[in-house]
This record gives structure tokens, sequence and C-alpha cells, in this order.
């Protein structure tokens, strides 16, 4: 444990290096503290009303209804094939299972939240097409407004070529958009400054509720994953805060699409003890039944075929968000990273496990309750990180407690209890500035 801090220099001074290399840069949605919450209310918001598809498998047309004109940015991508329209922050009163189905050329939509002021969708194509045409018409002879695109099939050496500039180099490895200059501001003179505010010490937990936005996870009989994971997550975080022994930090805390590097930067930004991802799971009818909270820690072999799945699964969170532009970690200082990893693994695991000790007396846990996984939001070298499966959707029983106040509370509960302990002890046997 002496040697922490010193890990966490040198692990610094290392990424730092990698910054400087040529490599993919993520689009961020939202900075490491957390955007803020969207200020005005959702009602003064353009409000969609509508949404449908038309055509066949030659040429299908998007149509979404609107209360008002509205700008976008439409362009497609490819691996999967995808249209993605960036349009401002929407209101979205679509009735329930719209872009479920497809229709043509399009498989399916998804929309929602990317960040405060943004909303975007996402049209999955069947194959290689182009947008021929797209534009908003005003409302008119009792017409709502609408937003149109005219999509068309193609190859895929078209597909290509039709490819926004910006949408191809985000597909080329080793190419980024230039982050503008940023100039600090200069400081008042001495007598004008303020006293500067107490620093503030306590360990950093955070919190991340699982999906949101337009990546709405597993569904089942009318709930989302997304939103079943946020109100768990806020619950955490008001019971952690009681005590006040932490700052507890929300990846989220609203319905919006955060991408996972974004999570991971939440987490090491703040310098985080500790960081649980919340979620929920479900299975397909063929794939049998489960139940039970599944603990998973970060592994780079699944521990079995089910925890391969699901990491699958949760890793292409980016690729629902609409746009990837993120890859794995620059490989530079593997022995310093590699150190760090071991250690903050092993944090990792004692924390899994005394969660579990702590979840089994109060809630139905799975059958093989400590699992492991390449998920990529647990890849934060120096931060303690495990991901909650708190049930199965697709278990009749279990989501009856996913929704249950009372469930949701003892769970809470004997969560906070781990986390208490965990930090406990950690916190007693680290040096200074560990």
């Amino acid at each position: 444990m002496a040697s922490r801090a010193n890990q966490r220099l040198l692990l610094g001074c290392a990424l730092l290096c990698a910054a400087a290399l040529p490599c993919a840069d993520s689009s961020s949605l939202r900075a490491a503290e957390g955007a803020p919450q969207a200020a005005v209310a959702a009602s003064n918001f353009p409000v969609a009303t509508g949404a449908r598809l038309a055509g066949d498998a030659k040429q299908t047309r998007f149509i979404l209804d609107l209360d008002q004109t509205i700008t976008f940015r439409a362009f497609t991508l490819g691996d999967p094939y995808r249209v993605v329209v960036d349009i401002p922050q929407i209101n979205f009163q679509l009735p329930a299972g719209a872009g479920a189905s497809g229709r043509g050329l399009v498989k399916a939509f998804r929309y929602g939240l990317v960040m405060p002021g943004g909303s975007r969708i996402v049209v999955d194509l069947t194959g290689p097409s182009k947008i021929a045409n797209s534009y908003v018409l005003e409302a008119a002879n009792g017409q709502p407004a609408r937003l149109v695109l005219e999509l068309e099939e193609v190859d895929r050496a078209a597909f290509s070529q039709s490819l926004a500039p910006e949408s191809r180099a985000a597909l080329r490895p080793g190419t980024a958009e230039a982050a503008p200059a940023t100039v600090a501001a200069k400081p008042e003179p001495t007598q004008q400054q303020k006293p500067a505010a107490p620093v503030d010490s306590r360990p950093v937990v955070v919190i991340d509720p699982g999906h949101g936005g337009l990546d709405n996870g597993t569904q089942s009989s009318g709930e989302s994953e997304k939103n079943l994971v946020l109100a768990f997550g806020l619950a955490l975080r008001d019971r952690l805060e009681k005590n006040g022994k932490y700052k507890v930090v929300m990846t989220r805390d609203d319905d919006t699409f955060i991408p996972l590097n974004d999570r991971v930067k939440v987490a090491r930004g703040l310098n985080a003890a500790l960081f649980v991802s919340i979620h929920a799971d479900a299975l397909r009818r063929s794939e049998g039944d489960a139940q039970g909270a599944t603990i998973y820690t970060l592994s780079d072999k699944a521990s079995d075929a089910e925890a391969e799945r699901l990491a699958d699964a949760e890793n292409r969170a980016d690729a629902i968000g609409g746009v990837n532009l993120t890859d794995e970690p620059v490989e530079v200082a593997d022995i310093l990273i590699d150190l760090a990893q071991r250690e903050t693994r092993t944090f990792s695991n004692r924390f899994a496990r005394l969660l579990m000790g702590e979840m089994k007396s109060t809630v139905r846990m799975h059958k093989h309750p400590l699992k492991s996984a390449g998920f990529r939001v647990l890849k934060a070298p120096d931060v303690p990180s495990v991901l909650v499966e708190l049930g199965y959707v697709s278990n009749k029983s279990d989501l009856e407690h996913l929704v249950s106040e009372s469930w949701r509370s003892k769970t809470v509960a004997s969560m906070a209890q781990a986390i208490d302990a965990f930090l406990a002890k950690r916190l007693a046997t680290a040096g200074p500035g560990n």
C-alpha cells in the first residue's frame, strides 16, 4: 500500500505520454465532472409527437412530426450501417414502441438525449444506404412541421463515398478533430482574490447507472433498464450522502446517454476511491431463465459464457449511441500500467466479495454471484471498479423486486454497508496521499 501514491504518479505520467501519441479521440459529450442538468423545463423544448417509415427495400423515408421547425445534422456510419441525426434537445412524446420495428431499408430506430441541449436519433439500416435527401418542412394546411430523411440503397463502394468527410475520418484509426485551444484567464490582483475554498478530502464514490438517453438497455413488461438503474443509483447516492463521509458523484442523474469512456473518465478525473456501475440483465426466451443479482469485476478472460455474452452486449453501448470514436487505450508504459491494474483488480475483487457478503442476506443472488469479464466501463487502471447486475428484467420475480421501493431500500442499505466496510479498511491502511 505504501507504493500506491507513487504508482498513481507514475501512471499519470505514463498516460500523459500516451496522450502525446496520435490516437482516435473520443468526442466527449460530457466533461469529466459531469454536465449540469438542463435548466429549461422539458415543456419549453420542441416536441416530437410521431415518427413513421414509408417505402420499400430500395427507397425508404423516415418522417418525424414536430410542433416546430428545428435545425439538424444527418450523416451515415458503417459497421454496423447507421444513419445518425443530431438535433437540438427534443421532448419526445412518441407512442410506446416507436422505432422497435422497421421497414424497407430501416431495421429499427432509437432516440433520446445525448447531452443537455442535444438529442440524437439513430436509424439502424439493413445494409449500405445513402441519404438521398434530408429536410425540414414547416407546418402547413393543418399538418405539423416534419423532419424527413430519404434513404436509397447503394453498394458498399458507393456507401463509402457518401460518408461525410468527418465520418470517414472517424472510421480511420489515428485521426481526430483538433480540440479548440483554451486560454487561461488572467488572475485578478491579489487584493481582489477571494480565499480559496477548503479542499474536500473525502473519498469519492462514483455511481454509474448504465445506459440512458437513446440507449434503453434491456426491456420487459414496459420497464426499461435505464430507468430502473437510474432510480436505484439515485437512491444509493442519497443513502451514502446521509452519513457525509463520501463525496458521491453520478455519471448521469437524468435520462442522458453517456459514452463508456466518459464514464471511466469521471472516475479517473476525480481520483475516485470506488466506481460502482449499476445494471439489470435479461435473457431471451430461447436462452432459458435466470434470476438473482450478480457482481462482475474486470478480467481479460470471461469467467463463463454468460459473462462473455453480457460484456459483449454492454460494450456495444457506444455503437448504440450512434457514434463510436473510441479506441482501446494506447499501449504505452505497459509495465507501469500493468502494476497499477493488478493492484486495482485486487481491490476490486476484495470489494466484490464484501458486497456479495452484505447483499446475500437481503437480496436473492445468482447461483454464481461473482463473475468477471472484459467490461470496458471497468477498465480504469487506478480505480477499484465493479459492475452490479441487480437481477434479470426477463424474470418475473426479479422484475417485481426491481420495481419495488421496499426491495430497493433494502438492497441500497446492504450496498452502502459494503462500501463503508471497504473504504474504512482501505483508508485505514493507506498511507498519506493515497
